[in-house]
């Protein structure tokens, strides 16, 4: 369910397995020029598929009803307009989130909100994430995933839908930890970013992805408290090539921001959606209950929301670095 380059990378991964899938995306213009093209038109068209494997609809509802389980794979500030379309029962469903992000407005992680919009049980909520970018899925480069479930067994289930001779699955039965995580790694990707704008170097970038992890594992463990190893991949791993890569997003709108655009010019300019910049609002305002020490979560928050220089930030931010 969703229509981007993460939707189309992982479709391609559940071909390798799968006989047939059902795709839902909401334009039917696009459906056609799939069909027609043998590739998504918008994103990775350098990835072809054998359509006729591929069950397209723009309706929602029918695309429920019919299928056992739902990937979920739209930008976060688009998810919720879609699945409140949802009428169908999907309660008995299997869903797997791999929306990297947060529900805008009420800030729920998506298995919350899917399990109270749509009473779905927790043990059948799932969620994809890990360092993994769409491009080098596509591109057949080694790449690892981790699949998390209350229910480790049905993590495991869906992780052979995805594994492949590129792709390695990893199992973990901590979804609240991994989904924080995931919103986590956009915000400071977006501060790594601006220090690659601003020409400040590796070595202030190296130290603030150091602070980054520590500030996340603060977070998480106070969210989510419970045993985790914060250096694997689906949470250091990620944070590392969200961070750094050309690939990433939310690094690139830092860095247009770190050059001299606004906030606003730069969003404009994004092709893609960079989740870092809603997910800073969410996680800011959920942390005003908890209070957890989070100076490069509120350096960023100030300078997207709050107009603030983000060289003097940045400044301010190196001298509490440890």
């Amino acid at each position: 369910m969703g229509g981007g380059s993460w939707a189309t990378a992982l479709a391609k991964l559940l071909l390798q397995n799968c006989d047939s899938i059902l795709w839902y995306m909401r334009r039917d213009d696009r459906i056609d020029d799939f069909k027609r093209l043998g590739h998504n038109p918008a994103y990775l068209t350098d990835c072809v598929f054998d359509t006729s494997r591929i069950h397209f609809s723009s309706d929602i509802n029918a695309v429920c009803e019919a299928a056992d389980t739902l990937l979920l794979v739209m930008p976060s500030p688009y998810f919720k307009a879609h699945v409140d379309k949802i009428t169908v029962d999907i309660s008995s469903k299997y869903v797997v989130s791999a929306v990297k992000g947060i529900v805008p407005d009420c800030n729920e992680i998506i298995s919350h909100y899917m399990t109270g919009r749509f009473g779905i049980a927790p043990d059948r909520l799932l969620v994809v994430s890990g360092p993994c970018h769409a491009e080098e899925v596509a591109l057949g480069r080694p790449s690892y995933l981790t699949v998390g479930c209350r229910d480790v067994f049905h993590a495991s289930q869906f992780a052979t839908c995805l594994s492949g001779p590129a792709l390695h699955t990893i199992t973990s039965s901590d979804v609240d930890g991994i989904e924080y995580a995931a919103v986590l790694k956009n915000v400071y990707a977006i501060a790594s970013g601006m220090i690659h704008g601003l020409k400040s170097g590796d070595n202030f970038q190296a130290m603030l992805v150091c602070n980054a992890i520590r500030e996340m594992e603060r977070f998480v463990d106070t969210v989510c408290p419970r045993p985790r190893q914060i250096c694997d991949s689906v949470y250091l791993g990620d944070l590392l090539v969200t961070s750094y890569s050309r690939f990433s997003r939310n690094h690139n709108f830092g860095s247009m921001i770190g050059r001299g655009y606004s906030v606003k010019a730069a969003r404009m300019e994004m092709e893609q959606t960079a989740e870092g910049y809603y997910g800073t609002k969410c996680i800011h305002e959920i942390n005003q209950q908890h209070g957890v020490e989070m100076p490069i979560l509120e350096g960023v928050y100030d300078i997207l929301y709050r107009g603030g220089s983000p060289a003097t930030v940045l400044r301010q931010l190196s001298q509490t670095f440890i």
